[in-house]
């Protein structure tokens, strides 16, 4: 999931772009206490939280330092917010004390946490809101994960990959240090597009055969590899710049160090 305490970087994680979801899927609860991240000799403390609130146009969603978000639609009215509350401390009730001092805020649009500034703490979310929302999404040490979100989406992360699914409508956002998987469904991107680019990681793109847009992705270090035969790419390319099914909206993903890898959904 994601790692708190010293800030490090998290492992890449995926994107992906339009489509619904079935409400099965779209109310999985995936976020928990029972993995085991924090590989610390402190006493560790994990709580879930759950809290449903009135849905507004736009949430702004704030991971703070360590916590990492993903925010999933669903075809309800409301907002279900799933917080996991990590403490450390010198001892089990310590921990446990100051995961109790941690406060999550949900109200007027706006999803934070506070807690003891001398404490060892994070806050992570999962979050389920109707598919038209606008997101404002801000983590330092921790994953982005959006998907069946239609909206105005912006996003940035220093240390954590990006998953992106199902997305519709203007969607921008990068990461310093994580990979960016992005999986396209549907027949065309429905909206402005999406921008979205990696420093350290490499981007992985899954499209459908049949699908219409206009794909742009680049690397500065490393190799691009498409499993479309309608896009030949010659040796040491670095680039690409095409125009799928006949075009359409701009899908850009980019990474200065890493590879890019261009796969066809059947």
């Amino acid at each position: 999931m994601y790692k708190t305490g010293i800030p490090l970087c998290i492992a890449p994680l995926c994107i992906a772009a339009v489509g619904l979801l079935t409400p099965a899927v779209a109310q999985e609860k995936q976020l928990n206490c029972d993995d085991h991240e924090w590989n610390s000799r402190r006493s560790n403390s994990c709580e879930m939280r759950e809290q449903t609130i009135a849905a507004t146009a736009r949430f702004t969603i704030d991971g703070r330092t360590n916590g990492g978000i993903s925010v999933k639609a669903w075809n309800r009215s409301d907002v279900l917010v799933r917080s996991q509350v990590r403490a450390q401390g010198d001892s089990d009730g310590d921990a446990k004390a100051t995961a109790a001092q941690v406060i999550v805020h949900a109200t007027g649009g706006v999803i934070s946490a506070d807690g003891p500034s001398q404490k060892t703490w994070s806050v992570s979310y999962e979050v389920f809101v109707p598919r038209t929302t606008d997101l404002v999404l801000t983590a330092h040490n921790g994953g982005i994960h959006i998907d069946g979100v239609q909206g105005n989406i912006e996003f940035t992360t220093s240390n954590g990959g990006v998953h992106l699914s199902h997305l519709a409508g203007q969607v921008k956002g990068r990461t310093q240090n994580g990979g960016v998987h992005v999986e396209l469904a549907g027949v065309r991107w429905e909206g402005q597009g999406l921008n979205v680019q990696t420093k350290n990681g490499g981007v992985h793109l899954q499209i459908p055969a049949h699908y219409a847009a206009h794909l742009e992705t680049t690397t500065v270090n490393g190799g691009v590899h498409s499993e479309f035969s309608e896009m030949v790419l010659p040796r040491g390319k670095r680039d690409v710049s095409a125009d799928l099914g006949g075009g359409g909206a701009l899908v850009r993903v980019e990474t200065v160090n890493g590879g890019v890898h261009i796969g066809k959904i059947s």
